[in-house]
């Protein structure tokens, strides 16, 4: 739902800084693509275990490859997987939350009991089902995370287009007789968008913690797929001796977390006038 009223300082700080957490993460990734030290899967054993080092940045795993680089191509597949789990979630539950809103009462009451249960339905339990079903792959991960965020996004939009379908403009397109399914489109539609992006936003955030969760027990991307959880996973039998194998993937995990939670606070401000940060 589109507002006039600025970001407070509050809002603006955090999408600064939560935009800057998130840039970096793009940053990461895209840098992936063209450069890593070395192959983040290649396994040397005579360098395995080194510490931080002018030839390895961030040291080296159990099975000597370069930490920096796992980080690196790391950051691609976590973004990966968020974006197609989160777009899969907007394409199902935005137009879900739309008919809701605008049909009758007892399919609006069908989809939100729907939705009641998708929430409560654990999404890590559902991907360990696809898993267990489909085979532990990264589509199945990605399938998994999308459908269990789709509730959130049918609700969130159904609640913008409710604030929406009272407005002049609106009944002026149906006294003009548009079909609704072209108020839908062509009127509902962008003014919910902000909302969808905040929601957007909380819901990477959630599927970064998906993510890392599936991997680190197996479930989520193969073996031959760089990942952060995975890292943490291969990394818990030297918390000990070897805790930076921890740190260095669990600070990426907590600090994309936070950038797109702030980041989603900070849009929320903008974006919602019934949840704007107060300054302090």
């Amino acid at each position: 739902m589109s507002t006039d009223r600025p970001p407070s300082r509050a809002g603006r700080t955090y999408l600064l800084v939560g935009g800057t957490l998130v840039a970096v993460m793009v940053l990461m990734a895209l840098v992936s693509f063209v450069w890593t030290p070395y192959d983040p899967m290649r396994v040397v054993p005579s360098a395995r275990l080194q510490g931080p080092s002018a030839e390895h940045w961030l040291g080296t795993d159990k099975f000597g490859r370069d930490t920096l680089s796992q980080i690196l191509v790391g950051a691609r597949t976590t973004l990966y997987v968020g974006f197609i789990a989160v777009g899969v979630a907007a394409v199902l539950g935005v137009p879900l939350g739309i008919l809701s809103a605008m049909g009758p009462r007892w399919l609006d009451a069908l989809i939100m009991r729907a939705a009641d249960i998708g929430l409560a339905f654990p999404a890590l339990l559902l991907a360990i089902m696809f898993a267990a079903v489909f085979g532990a792959s990264t589509t199945s991960a990605m399938l998994a995370i999308g459908l269990a965020s789709v509730p959130s996004f049918a609700r969130v939009t159904r609640a913008g287009a409710l604030g929406i379908l009272p407005r002049e403009f609106i009944t002026a397109a149906r006294v003009a007789g548009r079909r609704p399914a072209g108020i839908g489109w062509r009127h509902v539609l962008p003014n919910v968008l902000g909302l969808v992006i905040v929601q957007a936003s909380v819901s990477f955030a959630l599927a970064i913690l998906a993510e890392a969760g599936l991997s680190f027990l197996g479930f989520g991307t193969p073996p031959d797929t760089p990942s952060w959880g995975r890292m943490l996973q291969e990394s818990q039998s030297m918390l000990a001796t070897e805790p930076r194998l921890a740190i260095v993937p669990g600070l990426a995990i907590a600090l994309a977390v936070l950038g797109f939670n702030l980041l989603g606070d900070g849009l929320r401000d903008r974006y919602d006038p019934q949840m704007q940060v107060v300054d302090q």
